[in-house]
C-alpha cells in the first residue's frame, strides 16, 4: 500500500548510450524493515529477448516487413557482378566452409571451391578473403577476411597466397593490391606470437601491406566509459570538460577510423587499386573501414534503403557479434564493446560536413542506435546470419526496417539535395582536429529530461516540411475558388482584363498604388489635414 517510488537510477552504472534509465519502486521489508529490490531474471538464451515477444499496438506493418530489404544478388549485380573478373561462389551456401560468413560469397572468376576451402584452413574462422565493394566506374573493389595463421614460424599457404594473387590480377591496373590490417602493428606481432599474425611481403606477390593503428574492443570500451563520465557530468567545469573529453581518446578513435576508411576510398576511388582489409577475425574493425569506404564512395549507400543495405551486408552478412558487442545476454562483459556506435559516429561526423549529402538526418542515426540496443526488433539479435536463420528471427520477430519504412517521413532529411554535385560522387571529408566534433545529440540526448533532444537538422527539416504543407494548403484553396467562380458563373478572363484595364488606366504611378495598396491601408482625409 502507497508503496514509494524512489529513483535508484545510477549515473555510474549507466552512463554506456544505449542503457535506458528506469523507475523502479523499493519495497519496505517488515522483517528488520530493509529495502529490497525487485531483481529481474536473466535472460540466458536469445528466444527469451523481447523481440520475440512484442507485437505493435496500432499493427501498423506486418511480421515480414522489412525482412527483404537486402538481397545480395541484386545488391552486386547494381555494381555490375557478375563480371568477367568476379564470380557467385556457392561454397558457403549451407554455411559448411565459414559459419559466421554469409551463405553467398563473391570470389576471383579463376579462384575454384577448393582453393577457397585451402584458404580457409590458414584464415582466423575460416574467414576467407571475399569481395564486398565493387566500384563500377574504376573497376576496382574492396575485399575483407580475417588474419592469416602465419604464427612465429612464418607458415604458408600455397591456396591462401594463390586467391589474394588472384584479386590483386582482377584489378583494372598492374598495381600492387592493398593490405590493409587495421590493427596497429604491436598488436598483430603479438598475434603472431599466438600462431596468427599478418602477411608477409616476402611470401604474396602484388601486395603492398599497410598497417593502421585502430585500437581493439578493450581501448574503445574504456574510452567510451571516460567519456561518458565527463558527458553525464552537468555541473562539470568547461576546463575539466575539455580535458576529459580529450583524455578520453573517443575523437582520436573517431578520427583514425574516418582516415582508414577514406584511405581505402582514395584507393579505390582514385587510384583504381583493388583492397584487402582485416584486423584479427574480421568483424569489428573490418566491419567500420569496409562501410565507412563503401558510404563515401558510393551515394546509393547515402540514402536510407542504401545505408539499410550497408548494414544487412558489412554488418550482418558478415557476422558482427551484435549480440556480444551489445550485451543483449550479459554473458561476458568483456565482450561488450562500442563498435556499432562508432560507426554510427563517424556517419554523423560525415552529416556534418556534407549536410546535403545524405536522405536521412540524424534522428535515424539515433533511433538505430537506441534500437539495436533495445531488443525490440530481431533484426541485430544474435552474432551472424547462420544463428539468425536457426532462429527464424523473420519468422518469429519484427524487423526494424519495417519500422522505419513505416515512419519514414520521421527520418528524412530535407536538406538532401539528389542528382547533384551534393549527393554524387566521392566524399572526401575534412579530417583536421577542428573538424572532428563531440556528438552532443548521442551523449546528451536526454539530460534529464523525458524526450531526447531536437538537432538543428531535425528542426530545419521540420520547418520545410511544414512550408510545403502551406504551399499545398495554398493550392488546394485556390482550386477551391476556381471552382466556386465556375458554380457562381463568374467569367475569370473577363474579370482579369476588367483588372487589368483598371491599373493600366492609372499610369506607372496607379499601378504602383494599386500594388501597394493590396498590403497597405489608404490614409483617411482627416488623418492628411492633420
Amino acid at each position: 500500500q502507497n508503496i514509494p517510488i524512489v529513483h535508484i537510477h545510477n549515473p555510474k552504472r549507466s552512463r554506456m548510450p544505449g542503457c535506458l534509465r528506469h523507475t523502479f519502486p523499493l519495497f519496505k521489508t517488515r522483517q528488520k524493515n530493509r529495502k529490497s529490490t525487485h531483481h529481474f531474471p536473466r535472460v540466458e538464451k536469445i528466444s527469451d529477448l523481447y523481440a520475440f515477444h512484442y507485437v505493435p499496438q496500432l499493427k501498423k506493418f506486418s511480421r515480414d516487413s522489412g525482412w527483404s530489404v537486402f538481397d545480395h544478388s541484386r545488391e552486386f549485380l547494381r555494381m555490375g557482378v557478375p563480371n568477367e573478373h568476379w564470380r557467385y561462389s556457392a561454397a558457403n551456401e549451407n554455411f559448411e566452409l565459414c559459419s559466421t560468413y554469409p551463405n553467398w560469397l563473391y570470389t576471383p572468376t579463376s579462384a575454384s571451391d577448393k582453393l577457397l576451402e585451402g584458404s580457409a584452413k590458414f584464415r582466423s574462422r575460416a574467414r576467407i578473403p571475399v569481395l564486398t565493394y565493387y566500384h563500377p566506374e574504376t573497376q576496382a573493389s574492396i575485399c575483407r577476411s580475417s588474419q592469416p595463421l602465419v604464427g612465429i614460424n612464418q607458415r604458408r599457404s600455397s591456396e591462401d597466397e594463390k586467391l589474394l594473387l588472384l584479386m590483386a590480377e582482377a584489378g583494372p591496373s598492374d598495381a600492387n593490391m592493398y593490405v590493409v590490417d587495421t590493427r596497429p602493428r604491436i598488436n598483430a606481432l603479438a598475434n603472431k606470437a599466438a600462431g596468427k599474425g599478418y602477411e608477409s611481403e616476402g611470401s604474396y606477390e602484388k601486395m603492398d601491406l599497410k598497417f593502421i593503428g585502430i585500437q581493439n574492443i578493450h581501448v574503445m570500451r574504456e574510452s567510451l566509459q571516460k567519456l561518458m563520465e565527463v558527458a553525464s557530468n552537468p555541473n562539470i567545469a568547461m576546463s575539466d570538460f575539455l580535458t576529459g573529453l580529450a583524455g578520453s581518446g573517443w575523437l582520436k578513435h573517431i578520427k583514425k577510423i574516418l582516415e582508414t576508411s577514406l584511405f581505402i576510398a582514395k584507393a579505390v576511388g582514385k587510384e583504381a587499386r583493388n583492397v584487402l582489409v582485416h584486423c584479427s577475425d574480421g568483424w569489428d574493425r573490418t566491419a567500420q573501414t569496409c562501410s565507412l569506404a563503401s558510404l563515401l564512395l558510393d551515394p546509393y549507400y547515402r540514402t536510407i534503403h542504401g545505408f539499410q543495405v550497408l548494414i544487412c551486408k558489412e554488418w550482418l552478412g558478415f557476422g558482427h557479434k551484435f549480440s556480444d558487442r551489445c550485451g543483449h545476454l550479459g554473458d561476458d562483459p568483456r565482450e561488450v564493446s562500442p563498435v556499432f556506435l562508432q560507426f554510427l559516429d563517424a556517419v554523423w561526423q560525415l552529416q556534418r560536413q556534407f549536410p546535403c549529402s545524405f536522405q536521412f538526418g540524424e534522428k535515424f542515426l539515433l533511433d538505430l542506435h537506441s534500437h539495436v540496443y533495445s531488443c525490440q526488433y530481431g533484426t541485430f539479435l544474435g552474432t551472424n546470419e547462420k544463428q539468425r536463420a536457426e532462429l527464424k528471427l523473420s519468422e518469429k520477430t519484427y524487423s526494424f526496417w519495417g519500422h522505419v519504412w513505416e515512419n519514414i517521413n520521421d527520418y528524412l532529411n530535407a536538406l538532401h539535395k539528389p542528382m547533384s554535385e551534393f549527393s554524387e560522387g566521392m566524399l572526401t571529408p575534412d579530417l583536421s582536429p577542428q573538424c572532428i566534433e563531440y556528438w552532443r545529440g548521442m551523449y546528451n540526448q536526454h539530460d534529464g529530461l523525458l524526450l531526447a533532444r531536437e538537432s538543428w537538422m531535425d528542426r530545419v527539416g521540420e520547418i520545410l516540411r511544414e512550408n510545403e504543407n502551406r504551399r499545398k494548403e495554398k493550392r488546394i484553396i485556390e482550386q477551391e475558388i476556381r471552382e466556386l467562380k465556375k458554380k457562381l458563373g463568374m467569367d475569370e478572363s473577363k474579370e482579369e482584363e476588367e483588372q487589368s484595364e483598371s491599373v493600366s488606366g492609372g499610369g506607372g504611378g496607379g499601378a504602383a498604388a494599386a500594388g501597394v495598396s493590396d498590403f497597405v491601408e489608404t490614409p483617411n482625409e482627416d488623418e492628411n489635414d492633420s
